[in-house]
Order: structure tokens, then sequence, then C-alpha cells
């Protein structure tokens, strides 16, 4: 990783062992890290620093990493990606995390090679080659990773921007779940289908797909999806 551009991470953890092998892990790679063993403190601090991604433990001695998603999603309004790494493992955990904003999920004891992969994938777009897609009326940004409906941005957490943009670029094609799922999140051993449609829905909301009148997403009965115009 260290051929690659110095990424800003922030880890949010209350096991001071957890965190020094995280930052350890992640300055050997050539990147920042910065540590807050607090809610409190990452809240205070958070709208001073640029940060490409976070990482949170679900149990923190102060209160929950859920909250913290959900106060960045929804109090904040930032869609800087997130993981969460933690020993919750229980599939209705990770369904909840990503339901709540979440772009990965990793099961502890977390692996050095796995974690920086995972924290490379999530911010490998940070200065990608822009290129405007047209689909009227959405309009996609890659290099801002933007979305556009009838010239209004959309907020789209990361996996629900990849998932519109992957469904778009193969509109017409039935798309399995594992594809989607292989696609977009990549091979993950802690992730199931459930997770697609759970996008998936969030999407036709957030799209407004309905209203448009000019594309339609469907469900394929034990398959997968198919995006029409």
């Amino acid at each position: 990783m260290t051929d690659n551009p110095s990424l800003r991470i922030v880890v949010l953890e209350d096991d001071s062992d957890q965190a020094a092998l995280m930052k350890n892990w992640i300055t050997a790679a050539g990147h920042h890290c910065t540590h807050y063993g607090d809610i409190p403190s990452f809240q205070r601090e958070f709208r001073k620093n640029t940060v490409d991604v976070i990482a949170i433990d679900w149990g923190m001695g102060d209160g929950s990493g859920l909250d913290v998603v959900v106060w960045l999603r929804q109090a904040v309004g930032s869609d800087i990606p997130v993981i969460f790494i933690t020993a919750r493992q229980a599939e209705e955990d990770i369904v909840t995390a990503l339901e709540a904003g979440a772009d990965d999920y990793l099961v502890k004891p977390a692996r050095e090679k796995e974690v920086l992969a995972r924290l490379k994938a999530l911010a490998r777009r940070a200065q990608p080659e822009s290129e405007i897609l047209e689909f009227p009326p959405y309009q996609f940004d890659t290099g801002n990773r933007q979305v556009r409906h009838d010239n209004e941005i959309v907020r789209l957490t990361e996996k629900e921007y990849d998932l519109a943009v992957f469904m778009f670029r193969n509109r017409g094609r039935v798309l399995s779940r594992q594809h989607l799922l292989t696609a977009v999140w990549g091979t993950s051993a802690e992730l199931n289908t459930r997770t697609v449609d759970t996008h998936a829905s969030r999407l036709r909301k957030k799209l407004q797909f309905s209203a448009s009148g000019r594309w339609r997403l469907t469900s394929i009965y034990q398959h997968g999806y198919r995006l029409d115009e």
C-alpha cells in the first residue's frame, strides 16, 4: 500500500491494545491514523479534520458505534466511508449496521492485511478520474462521487452509490444478488444477499424510481435485480 496515496484514517476504539495494534498497522502501511478512545472526543474533533475512512468498534464504553454512524449520516450529513471492526458477528447486527449507513463490516479478530485492504477499498476513489454518466433524469459525477436527480444532489452512502452506478452501467441485464454482492462489496464471508436487498430498497426510495416514470428497478424472484429504462 505504500505506493498509493497516503490515507487519513480515524479509529474509534476504546480498547487501548486493539487501538494500538490498528494504529501500528495503518502507520506502517504509510497512512496517517488518528485514534479516539471515546465518542465525545471524536464528535468534538470530527469537523476540524479531513478524513478518508472511519473504523468504528460497536461497543464503546460511553455509547454505541451504531449511534455514531447514525450521527454521522443523519445529524452531520457526512458520507465518509465507515467500516465496523467489532466482535459482534450476529447476522442481525451486520444488517442493522449496514442499514444505519455503514459501508463495510469486519468481525474481530481483525487481520492486518484484510483490514488494510478494506480501508484501501473504501477510500480508493478519493481522487478518481472524473467522468460524467448521463442517465436522464440522473447524472453521475464519478470524480466527486455524486448523483443528481433533475439537477438536485441525492445523498447516498458509499455502497449505495457504487450499487447505483453498477446497476446503471448494466441496465437491462438481470444481475444476481451474489454477482452484485461480489461486484460492489467484494468477496466477504460476513455479508449475505440480504445486504443487496437492503441497499436496493434504499436506492428505490432515494432515487425516486417510481416517481421518475422513466426507470424501473425490478426484483427477479429468487435471483436478483434488473434496472430497465
